[in-house]
């Protein structure tokens, strides 16, 4: 069968990550609309967002390095299967049930696909190329989200069946995405001879500081995105004052341009610098979120979406970058995987926890609360870029990749 040359499988792959957050936005625009419809309130709101990543998470802890034995490929196409379902039962929801059936397998299709493609970027780069990929895998991600929420809210806005076309518009995007896939190479540098059998995540001992920074970095990247995505277009509603969702949209996709803009050009910056730089953007945007919020001023709220989305940037980027100029070859996904595990797992928590602080407490409450622990995920993630800076420079390793 005739395969995709190398720099058309590396894009293929960088869709593939934008796909994963499309699917995992794309009900964000979509939550005000079932509240209303369904008369649902902020927890349950929030507990849709967060099967999400607890679906994540249980098929990263069990088959997160799949693609490590059976090959990117085959794992990419059975993510983008489970994406596939997880859509099709957005798109024909008669009920709050199907919705949170098809979170689920939206969790499962990217848990199979975020980290393999990640992965593949690297390996379909050339030699010596791991931060440009790392940096294009982060724009990646803005793309997704940036198309989630805009073309979610145009679609709801001013088209028929706000409640499904959204969907089916992505179903059709996953559809070309699959055939694309289908044509990459079968055999990637990451694959293990050895027959793939469950097992539980497992770090090596040389890449264990490493690894704590970048997962803590990129928890407080996906921190961002549990407050600005379960409750982002609820709190443009209902204390910023928008009522039009392409307008709501439009606000939330201003965070995911500022992330495709900054990653783009700080593709040269190092990995410790840029987490120490995103967690101190990170906190500053709280305050600013938190300000917003308290009197509701929108030109406050769209800085705050913009320092969020540098912190969330520089944080991914950092902490992608740390993890992935280390990690072996032939356990890379896997350990991605752990990241994405460690990240996800967060992500659910906080969601449930801000949604049922604004069920019991109120939205502004929720948001008052949820922004100084997210802002000390994100200086703690930039201590730990410091003292692994420090270490660097004392034993001299800073280049060197640890063995398995």
């Amino acid at each position: 069968m005739r395969t995709l040359s190398q720099p058309a499988s590396f894009w293929v792959s960088a869709a593939v990550v934008a796909h994963a957050l499309w699917t995992s936005a794309a009900p964000s625009i979509t939550y005000p609309l079932y509240a209303v419809e369904w008369g649902l309130s902020p927890a349950i709101i929030t507990a849709i967002f967060a099967v999400y990543p607890v679906a994540l998470v249980l098929a990263l802890l069990f088959l997160g390095d799949l693609s490590d034995f059976i090959g990117r490929r085959a794992t990419l196409l059975l993510g983008l299967a489970a994406s596939f379902i997880g859509v099709l039962l957005f798109a024909v929801a008669p009920s709050v049930a199907w919705v949170f059936v098809g979170r689920a397998f939206m969790g499962i299709g990217v848990a199979l696909s975020l980290s393999p493609a990640s992965a593949a970027m690297i390996e379909f780069s050339p030699p010596g190329q791991v931060k440009r990929a790392s940096s294009i895998a982060t724009a990646a991600t803005a793309v997704g989200l940036a198309l989630a929420v805009l073309v979610g809210g145009a679609l709801i806005q001013y088209a028929p069946f706000p409640t499904h076309l959204n969907f089916w518009v992505l179903l059709s995007v996953i559809t070309a995405l699959f055939v694309a896939t289908f044509f990459l190479p079968r055999h990637t540098p990451g694959e293990n001879a050895a027959p793939w059998r469950v097992t539980l995540p497992h770090i090596p001992r040389g890449l264990r500081g490493t690894f704590a920074t970048a997962a803590i970095a990129v928890t407080g990247a996906y921190a961002i995105g549990a407050l600005m995505l379960s409750l982002g277009a609820q709190i443009a509603k209902e204390l910023i004052g928008s009522n039009n969702a392409l307008v709501s949209g439009a606000i939330l996709a201003l965070f995911a341009v500022v992330v495709g803009v900054v990653a783009t050009v700080s593709k040269g910056v190092k990995a410790t610098s840029a987490i120490s730089i995103g967690g101190l953007a990170t906190a500053g945007g709280m305050v600013l979120l938190v300000l917003s919020s308290t009197i509701h001023s929108l030109p406050v709220f769209l800085a705050a979406s913009s320092i969020c989305g540098l912190g969330y940037s520089l944080l991914f980027l950092g902490g992608l970058t740390l993890i992935s100029e280390q990690a072996p070859a032939h356990h890379r996904a896997g350990t991605l995987s752990a990241v994405y595990l460690v990240a996800y797992l967060m992500q659910g928590i906080i969601a449930l926890a801000l949604g049922g602080a604004a069920t019991e407490l109120g939205l502004q409450s929720a948001i008052d609360l949820g922004s100084p622990f997210i802002a000390l995920i994100a200086v703690g993630a930039l201590v730990l870029a410091g003292l692994a800076r420090r270490r660097d420079v004392g034993t001299g390793l800073s280049d060197t990749v640890p063995s398995p």
